[in-house]
């Protein structure tokens, strides 16, 4: 038996019972504890031979000169692919869910509350990102100057992002006030892609009818002050302390929360993990390919949709012994209700 194989129904039993047991209470899974919970009431003696199978096949690592076994990554690999998927949310989270997430009527919102009930459920991070997509369409823009060859541009759609960057252009503030008029009577309602494609038309087709307007609208234009790129991208993290808990190198803490304040890397991260075809929670055990320094974490993970649209993703992150079954089963709930309130609101 090597890790990855079948493995029979009573390996399967003690290994389920090994990394549960240790997920529960952090500590070496020993041969006593396991036969007094054992259904078959199998002796001591009989799992501890069990075991020496599993550590040969490299589910099972032995810290230190302790008498217990603890999961490898393996072992968490093998376990969530026997998790059914069946398991309902509590009454009680649910319930802390609903109250969380009543009244929300945008994205953002409904982003920001999620990374706080996520971390608040699963006792780890919770971290959202909320995206531009076509149901982002535009509400208004407004410019201000600031000074010299500097310019505020503030976009707001009708799912409620808010975005705002600062141009190097040297406009008059009446020059803006005229562009932010010829776009918001124009183009509210259209998707930001529609608007730059429609822009760029005008640029070429009707430069002389709209000779000082559109060499102002076109100057703000090159400037991306509309452009759909990852500045778009909101992130939302809640429940960093929750590492503490459960990682005691300090240095190694430290690397973590460095990591957790790269929101432009988490935004790589949730990217590189979670398809936006997918259905299902996706559970990655191991980051390191994508980031080297989230190596002993764990994402548990989903696409946020409206009426099938991608308009984020949702996850909480913790260390390879968090409550799979639990975590899994918040974030699905989540993501359903997701789609449910938006698609009300819209």
């Amino acid at each position: 038996m090597s890790a990855g194989q079948p493995i029979g129904n009573r390996e399967r039993e003690i290994l389920t019972a090994i990394v549960e047991t240790y997920i529960s209470t952090g500590e070496p899974v020993g041969s006593r504890v396991l036969s007094r919970g054992s259904r078959e009431g199998l002796s001591p003696a009989t799992i501890r031979n069990v075991m020496a199978d599993l550590v040969d096949a490299g589910y099972l690592e032995q810290p230190h000169t302790s008498a217990g076994r603890v999961p490898s990554t393996a072992a968490y690999r093998y376990y969530v692919e026997q998790l059914s998927g069946k398991t309902q949310l509590s009454q009680a989270d649910a319930s802390v869910i609903d109250d969380s997430l009543r009244g929300v009527s945008d994205v953002q919102e409904f982003m920001e509350r999620t990374s706080h009930v996520l971390s608040l459920i699963s006792r780890n991070v919770g971290v959202t990102i909320a995206v531009s997509g076509p149901k982002n369409a535009l509400e208004h823009v407004y410019f201000s100057r600031l000074g010299d060859q500097k310019v505020l541009a503030v976009v707001v759609t009708k799912s409620g992002l808010v975005r705002d960057r600062v141009l190097r252009l040297d406009l008059p503030q009446s020059d803006l006030d005229v562009a932010a008029r010829f776009i918001n009577d124009n183009f509210r309602g259209w998707t930001l892609e529609a608007v730059r494609g429609e822009i760029a038309r005008r640029l070429e087709q009707e430069r002389s009818e709209y000779d000082r307007l559109m060499s102002s609208v076109e100057q703000l234009y090159k400037q991306g002050v509309l452009s759909g790129d990852d500045s778009a991208q909101v992130v939302f993290i809640e429940g960093a302390s929750n590492l503490v808990a459960n990682e005691q190198d300090r240095s190694r803490l430290q690397e973590l929360l460095a990591a957790l304040d790269q929101k432009q890397r988490l935004v790589e991260l949730l990217s590189a993990y979670l398809d936006a075809k997918q259905e299902a929670v996706r559970v990655v055990i191991g980051l390191d390919e994508a980031q080297p320094s989230m190596r002993n974490l764990v994402l548990i993970g989903t696409p946020a949709r409206v009426g099938g649209e991608v308009m984020g993703s949702l996850a909480v992150l913790g260390p390879p012994r968090i409550d799979y079954q639990h975590t899994i089963t918040a974030v699905s709930y989540i993501a359903r209700l997701f789609d449910k309130i938006l698609n009300e609101n819209e």
